[in-house]
């Protein structure tokens, strides 16, 4: 009887399992004390060696030596796993499964909306246990479709989100999924079987289909590879297996099966026998399986003569992972650990590892992984790099960016659309700026700034641009930051004299300072004080009172759109000096002042900030003066008299004689008050009439 063994499509290690399996044998090779949080894969073999190897086996973090390293498994654990290692401080490897991290992503979120949670799954399983540890509310896990089916018929939360386990049985979620109501008003159903899984029931439910018996390999307690035997028997025998070596044991039972299948379909009938395994299952033994079955076939009838034995497990077992990647190739990945502030793992459905190093990342050197991507993440990725003999390849985010960036600016140009980047570096005769992944490179003369002007001003500064010019083929792009800002002052100059009118009242920054006025930014176009109106006080040029970058109140005197002209004032009437001193002072008022000039007809006192008053020569003392230093100088303070006030001159004059003299007119007073007082001696009174 001929025989045909075929392998499904996809079987084997999965990305998630392999990349665990292969952090413990690396923590291993470095030398570290390590330890697994459970057995780190469902198969006996590989445990066993890596215990043979020296990776523990702990049930709980506290089982743990102090410095000794621990592998969070596949499955991964709940939060409050993590809280307890970070307490203990032990080094930590967290190997959870991209596909696993992404439940724990959504039921978080969930709960924290207010959502109750169905899983499917079995609540005893690592995985589902993990789950059930990430919900920050209420939760519910379902084995079946009866189960379901009992949380139906009780009153429904009336929020509710519905996930699976990674592992679930793809045909059975189908039905459970087919029996919640269709008008429940907020039910969020996440489809989150993991592909492989999904890919491995598929393609195992298709071979036993067309097979006369199955064998399934994996352990015992892999929830996949039991799935996998629920899928096959449907449809034809299975035998479950976890080695190459049980074959012996069922070796009866399959040649009993295969003899049946031949009497029933005649003496021409081809045996076909399929192999699946489950994702916890190394490439070595499925082949020892497919070896071994020499020994209950014949080995030259096992496989068609036309296919070679070896090329044709190779085949099938590259099949096991769902895609072959190639360089150029663009993928998506979903991010399964971040690596300290240097690498990103990721998970691209292929049998290599996929990482992204920072500088694939990003090209902004600031950044860590962290601070950009976060575990469960999906990324559009490009192939730069794939290494087969040590499984890996290299991706990269950044060139993805540029890729979509660059399409990104040939739109912008075609439209003339303002693009927003950060100055990234001043390079030889200008700048180059970042626009989504893109370098743009932005000329001195189109930097906005003026010529000869310090470029560094802009280094790591946000900042608007057109783009002038592209070069396709070199991937190039030229921008303006000048275009923008020209844009941007003319619609500001529309506005302004579509609105603007005399009185308006603005405040501005000081743009320059000429000999006769400042000129003020009010929005886009510029203003200019003249100098008079800068100060109430006699100024000699702008420069005195006000400085280029100083925020000006001012207000709109006059306005000439022919010319575009507009004339401003500052001054504020009620802060007039004179207006105050008037309201303050008057003829007569004695005060104090301060000597702030020296002349040869008299002296300038200040009596408030602003008015200054003349004292005449004449007016400084009781005694002739010859010379006006040799009563008062520069800084002196002085006690003067407002002898008369010119209005429209706006002129004071001041007497310190005439101060003295009131001071004389009062000792004289106070004499006589003496000398004809009423309670002055009868003696003195009688001697008056005799003189």
């Amino acid at each position: 009887m001929r025989t045909i063994v075929k392998t499904a499509k996809s079987a084997g290690f999965c990305f998630g399992v392999d990349r665990a399996v292969k952090l413990v044998y690396e923590a291993l090779a470095e030398g570290r004390q390590t330890a697994t949080l459970g057995p780190i894969v469902h198969n006996d073999a590989v445990v066993g060696d890596l215990r043979e190897k020296g990776a523990r086996i702990v049930n709980a973090p506290e089982e743990l030596e102090p410095g000794e390293t621990l592998i969070i498994r596949a499955h991964g654990v709940p939060q409050a796993v993590y809280a307890q290692l970070k307490q203990q401080g032990n080094p930590v490897i967290d190997a959870t499964c991209p596909f696993v991290a992404r439940i724990h992503k959504i039921v978080a979120e969930q709960t924290a909306e207010g959502r109750h949670i169905f899983i499917a799954g079995d609540p005893q399983h690592p995985e589902v246990q993990g789950i059930v540890g990430h919900c920050k509310g209420n939760c519910t896990v379902f084995r079946d479709k009866t189960e379901l089916l009992c949380l139906i018929d009780r009153t429904l939360p009336e929020k509710l989100a519905i996930v699976a386990q990674t592992t679930y049985n793809k045909l059975l979620w189908g039905e459970c999924i087919a029996l919640l109501p269709s008008d429940h008003p907020d039910l969020r159903i996440f489809e989150t079987i993991c592909s492989a899984t999904a890919a491995r029931q598929s393609d195992a439910d298709a071979l036993s289909r067309e097979s006369d018996l199955m064998l399934v390999v994996g352990g015992r307690h892999s929830s996949n590879t039991v799935k996998l035997y629920d899928v096959c028997q449907r449809n034809c025998p299975v035998w479950l297996i976890e080695s190459a070596e049980e074959l012996e044991a069922y070796a009866d039972e399959i040649r009993q099966t295969a003899a049946k299948a031949a009497e029933k379909a005649g003496a021409d009938h081809i045996l076909r026998i399929g192999i699946t395994a489950g994702a916890s299952t190394p490439a070595h033994i499925i082949k020892e399986v497919q070896t071994n079955m020499s020994g209950i076939f014949d080995t030259d009838t096992t496989i068609p003569e036309s296919e070679d034995f070896a090329a044709a497990f190779e085949e099938e077992l590259d099949k096991t992972f769902t895609k072959k990647i190639r360089k150029g190739d663009r993928v998506v990945g979903i991010v399964a650990s971040i690596s300290g502030n240097n690498e990103v793992m990721v998970d691209v459905g292929a049998k290599q590892t996929g990482y992204i190093t920072l500088s694939e990342l990003t090209s902004d050197t600031s950044k860590k992984p962290s601070d950009l991507v976060k575990v469960g993440d999906e990324l559009e990725l490009v192939v730069i790099q794939v290494n087969d003999a040590e499984g890996t390849v290299q991706l990269s985010k950044r060139r993805v960016d540029e890729m979509i960036g660059f399409e990104n600016i040939l739109k912008a140009h075609e439209s003339g659309e303002v693009l927003e980047g950060t100055v990234l570096s001043v390079v030889k005769g200008g700048l180059v700026a970042d626009s989504n992944g893109v370098h743009v490179f932005i000329p001195a003369s189109q930097s906005g700034l003026g010529r000869g002007a310090d470029l560094n001003v802009l280094l790591k500064q946000p900042v608007k641009f057109v783009i002038i010019d592209v070069n396709e083929q070199r991937r190039r792009a030229v921008g303006s930051i000048r275009q923008v800002q020209k844009a941007e002052r003319d619609a500001a100059k529309a506005k302004f004299w579509e609105t603007a009118k005399v009185g308006d009242v603005y405040t501005g920054e000081v743009k320059s300072l000429t000999s006769y006025g400042a000129f003020v930014d009010l929005g886009g176009i510029d203003g200019m004080v003249h100098v008079s109106e800068l100060s109430w006080s006699r100024i000699h040029q702008p420069s005195d009172v006000v400085a280029v970058g100083d925020t000006l109140e001012v207000y709109i005197k006059a306005l000439n759109p022919e010319t575009g002209r507009i004339s401003l004032g500052h001054r504020r009437p009620e802060d007039n000096p004179w207006v105050k001193f008037t309201n303050e002072y008057a003829v007569g008022d004695v005060v104090d002042a301060t000597i702030v000039s020296v002349t040869s007809f008299g002296a300038f006192a200040r009596i408030t900030d602003g008015i200054d008053g003349l004292i005449h020569i004449s007016q400084l003392s009781n005694e002739r003066v010859t010379n006006v230093k040799d009563v008062v100088n520069v800084g002196d303070t002085v006690t003067v008299k407002i002898t008369a006030i010119d209005t429209e001159k706006k002129r004071i004059s001041l007497s310190m004689r005439a101060v003295s003299e009131d001071a004389d007119e009062e000792i004289a007073d106070e004499a006589d008050e003496v000398v004809y007082s009423d309670e002055a001696p009868a003696a003195e009174t009688a001697e008056t009439p005799a003189e």
